[in-house]
């Protein structure tokens, strides 16, 4: 009998601890996840003051230690590639070749935009439970976090994952037509983020004449070709002679996985307390 009683009274105590948890706990927790993500979301639209909102640009210088094959200057607006001036030095002959960026062309990041996009789909669904809703079970906080997990862990795969593409691919982009002077048909350049680098990759081609008597097999997609990848393009077969790869550091992109990979722990330790409850007795909150 005591045994019972006593079993009633921590049940007791749990569903009271289990009610703050529903009632304070969670709206503290959401409103820090908030607070963390609108500082993300501002990284991505890097708002200049006193400017009515525009957003600023940023000059990055792109190397990479121990060679200086390919040196670039890029200006970063936001998602957006305004400028880019490139500097290849061409292995076969020493010759340095120039190209920049048109005047009237910019090179939307779409890495960039679909991160901005899952970080604000996040703030969304968070403002949708305000201090004042009221959550009646566990199972409804778990949903709601399992939502917001799912687009943080988007925003950030978009930033650490860039996309595979096939050579035929980057040779038919839009970006090999915002260069002046025109890129050779030897040349493709690839631009991408990679974590929190900004990264670009120039290939260098070699026809491969009817005549050879190298086996052709079409290269698939990849992130970074390597020399003796093949592909056609064309009427015309080609393989990559050389491969330079230059990159930088954007600080700003840095800040954003570490708020989305701070914002998905906080996720998980709200996720994990209310699983603590269930445990107790088949105690189910749901």
């Amino acid at each position: 009998m005591a045994a019972a009683m006593a079993s009633r009274g921590e049940r007791a105590v749990l569903e009271e601890e289990f009610k703050w948890l529903l009632q304070e706990e969670v709206h503290a927790v959401l409103r820090q996840l908030q607070d963390i993500l609108k500082e993300a979301s501002h990284r991505f639209a890097l708002p200049t003051s006193g400017s009515g909102g525009a957003v600023k640009q940023e000059n990055f210088i792109l190397s990479t230690s121990g060679t200086d094959q390919v040196k670039g200057v890029m200006t970063l607006q936001g998602d957006a590639l305004c400028q880019a001036d490139v500097n290849l030095k061409t292995p076969r002959n020493n010759q340095l070749l120039h190209f920049a960026f048109r005047e009237d062309k910019q090179w939307k990041l779409q890495q960039i935009q679909d991160a901005r996009n899952h970080v604000n789909q996040a703030i969304y669904l968070l403002m949708n439970r305000d201090v004042n809703y009221q959550f009646k079970t566990g199972l409804e906080v778990l949903k709601l976090m399992d939502a917001v997990m799912l687009q943080l862990s988007r925003a950030r795969n978009r930033l650490t994952t860039p996309a595979t593409l096939t050579l035929p691919e980057i040779a038919s982009s839009g970006l090999t037509k915002m260069f002046t002077p025109a890129l050779p048909p030897d040349i493709l350049v690839n631009f991408y983020i990679n974590l929190n680098k900004l990264c670009l990759t120039v290939y260098q081609l070699h026809v491969l004449q009817p005549s050879t008597t190298k086996n052709f097999k079409p290269a698939g997609g990849s992130v970074l070709h390597n020399p003796g990848a093949m592909f056609e393009f064309g009427s015309q077969r080609y393989e990559v002679s050389h491969v330079h790869k230059v990159e930088c550091v954007v600080p700003w992109l840095n800040d954003a996985i570490v708020f989305f990979t701070v914002s998905l722990q906080l996720c998980q330790q709200l996720k994990d307390k209310i699983s603590v409850f269930s445990s107790y007795w088949n105690y189910r909150p749901y």
